[in-house]
């Protein structure tokens, strides 16, 4: 009944979002420091795996294709379908559940602990509106770091076929190529999005019904990178079966 109760409660928080919004001159600024904090600050971190990462898949598939009748061009044809179709859009977002899901709890949470959040009720300013539809919106921008993401995972691939010797670099780029099919890039799109929209929303509402003190805003932070993660990865698997299967 508790998981029932706090879904209740979550689809709650997301009605009260768009009740009495706040005035756009101070929501402007709210939301450009949500895509700065959110977004433009995880550029680094998204960039950094994303490179390293396709590298490694395009290793371990090189290393994987040892029968000299499978073509080289394969190993290109496979980063790019792990890359454009699992890892950018699903475990980068995981990854972000982390990092930006937990700065989301744990700034909502410490809001709740020293009482601003009542301070803002008591003002007549809508808090949920205030705190969480900035958050929303600036993660919107989000796909943009995925995008990012993807073509750095490509050239980490092609950095490790050059410097390793896997395979030749007109044959990677040849399995870039081959058999591309657009609605790959679309179906990743929607899911980046989607999990755009749980990163928002579920770390805020464990930071904003979290209760106690500074000890359980920790707490809360890893019950709601937990959830994000879940959720995401249950979304990953219908959205996949509705649009691929």
């Amino acid at each position: 009944m508790k998981y029932f109760h706090n879904i209740g409660k979550y689809f709650l928080m997301l009605t009260e979002m768009f009740r009495k919004p706040t005035k756009w001159s101070v929501m402007r600024g709210l939301i450009l420091k949500d895509i700065d904090d959110l977004v433009i600050g995880s550029l680094g971190i998204v960039a950094f795996i994303s490179f390293f990462v396709g590298g490694v898949i395009t290793i371990q598939t090189a290393l994987n294709i040892d029968n000299p009748l499978i073509p080289k061009y394969l190993v290109g044809f496979a980063t790019r379908q792990s890359v454009l179709l699992e890892f950018a859009p699903t475990f980068t977002s995981i990854i972000m559940a982390g990092k930006v899901g937990s700065f989301i709890t744990s700034s909502i949470g410490t809001m709740r602990v020293t009482e601003q959040i009542d301070a803002l009720e008591v003002m007549g300013i809508n808090s949920i509106n205030y705190l969480v539809f900035p958050k929303m919106i600036a993660l919107l921008f989000y796909p943009f770091a995925i995008a990012i993401g993807m073509f750095l995972g490509i050239i980490g691939g092609m950095a490790a076929c050059v410097f390793g010797g896997y395979t030749t670099l007109n044959d990677y780029i040849m399995g870039i190529q081959i058999d591309f099919d657009g609605f790959h890039m679309t179906y990743a799109f929607i899911k980046t999005f989607v999990f755009a929209f749980i990163l928002a929303t579920i770390p805020s509402y464990y930071g904003y019904y979290m209760k106690g003190g500074a000890l359980e805003v920790g707490k809360a932070s890893t019950t709601s990178f937990v959830w994000t993660s879940v959720v995401i990865i249950l979304l990953n698997y219908i959205l996949t079966d509705m649009m691929l299967g």
